[in-house]
């Protein structure tokens, strides 16, 4: 292990052996330099002296180069650790590491991901290996929980799903992600139910004056792997009208009806997206739809200002991910087919190029507690001859997960694996990422 640490400093694209060849070349001219100061004639005698030597001499000489070597590869080394050890003491030992994943991950195609909080953020942490030139979109419509507690007493845009995406685009989430994540139980007064992570943004928005500064500042203090966008600045709230014609608003009210949603828009008309968005749409080589809540996380994104239509004009390369399950409330009985023609109205289907299916199998005991919960696999009803023209991909993508609910309680759910997922979207653009990270990480 600690010879492929050293060797890994030798790797194309590290920008050390260049620096390497300077010291040796700067050694190659102070030796000449002290070669002048000597002169000929000392020179010479010296060089008769071994001339004139036997093999142990020239031994003792190729002894004092290596030693030499050694001495200046060894102190170059020290002198970066110490310096690390300054600045980042986890890091120690792990220069070549971090220095040939940073490097490698810059060098990775622009990605745009949109979604919310849940889906979203599975997908960043799988991502995040292969570039780190990623932005995600993410909905701020939330009005239960936490988000929708200090949404309403502050003033502010719910916090939840970017402070998920956040903490799945840290370069170390393991240390922060339990932190930020910790809820406050019942009995802690007005800070019963919420979050660490929302109520750490609530207060760096009021400290810096801003929710988009916020996120700014949180991004550079969990140093993410990219950029997290709320898809816009404005306090709106998502409405929908059902199949019967009565009409809700607040995103966490509309799975309540237990009825088909025939429309969704937001309660204010031509809601601009946040800065950058529309800019990160255009540049990005590969954009993502999904995986996420039909109605209450992707659809909110397609119905801010422009966002539909920058990605439908967008040269990118364009991928659907479908959910594994119906949502209960949302899209009961709905097949893959139903999910594209209820996102039909609000994003142009022939824009898309790829969806990505799962054909990994559902333990049975997982499935048969989800039919209880009235939630079924989303049916895979997409030939690839299909009216949208999208050519359709399925692979295993599932992976069994344990999940704690705010009550406290667990139970094991499937969830999109990260790595999966992330090893499908890299096969289907493989020429966007051909040469880059993914190769090593795929051995």
């Amino acid at each position: 292990m600690r010879w492929q640490r050293v060797l890994k400093w030798l790797y194309p694209g590290m920008g050390v052996k260049r620096w390497a060849l300077l010291i040796g070349a700067g050694a190659l001219l102070l030796v000449i330099g002290l070669i002048g100061l000597i002169g000929r004639a000392r020179l010479k005698t010296l060089y008769d002296f071994f001339a004139a030597s036997d093999f142990y001499t020239y031994l003792t000489i190729v002894v004092l180069t290596l030693v030499g070597l050694i001495a200046i590869g060894l102190g170059v080394n020290q002198l970066v650790r110490s310096i690390i050890r300054e600045i980042r003491p986890e890091a120690e030992g792990r220069a070549s590491e971090l220095i040939y994943d940073r490097r490698l991950l810059r060098r990775g195609p622009q990605l745009c991901a949109l979604g919310g909080g849940t889906g979203l953020s599975t997908l960043l942490r799988g991502l995040k290996e292969y570039t780190s030139n990623i932005s995600a979109i993410v909905t701020v419509m939330d009005s239960g929980g936490s988000s929708g507690r200090l949404r309403r007493e502050l003033g502010m845009l719910p916090p939840g799903d970017i402070r998920n995406n956040l903490i799945a685009l840290a370069a170390d989430e393991s240390k922060i992600a339990e932190l930020f994540d910790y809820r406050f139980g019942d009995g802690r007064g007005q800070l019963s139910g919420h979050s660490l992570g929302n109520l750490v943004l609530a207060g760096m928005q009021e400290l810096r004056g801003s929710f988009e500064q916020a996120v700014v500042e949180m991004s550079q203090i969990l140093n993410i792997r990219g950029q997290v966008l709320p898809a816009t600045l404005e306090n709106v709230e998502l409405c929908a009208e059902m199949d019967d014609g009565s009409q809700v608003c607040g995103e966490a009210q509309i799975p309540t009806m237990s009825k088909r949603i025939k429309r969704l828009w937001l309660s204010q008309p031509h809601v601009a997206p946040s800065p950058r968005v529309l800019e990160e749409i255009r540049q990005a080589e590969l954009i993502i739809l999904g995986p996420g809540s039909l109605y209450t996380s992707l659809i909110p994104n397609l119905l801010v200002e422009g966002i539909s239509r920058e990605i439908a004009a967008a040269p990118a390369l364009k991928l659907y991910i479908a959910n594994l399950m119906t949502q209960p409330g949302e899209t009961d009985g709905l097949s893959l087919m139903d999910h594209l023609k209820a996102l039909e109205p609000y994003f142009d289907l022939r824009g898309l190029d790829l969806v990505l299916v799962n054909s990994g199998p559902i333990p049975e005991p997982i499935l048969r507690r989800y039919r209880q919960e009235g939630s079924e696999p989303v049916l895979r009803d997409l030939s690839s001859k299909n009216p949208f023209g999208l050519r359709v991909i399925a692979a295993d993508l599932i992976e069994p997960v344990r999940q704690t609910e705010e009550s406290g309680r667990s139970k094991l759910t499937v969830k999109h694996s990260p790595q999966k997922l992330a090893r499908a979207i890299v096969s289907c653009a493989p020429q966007l990422f051909e040469g880059h990270h993914w190769k090593r990480r795929s051995h």
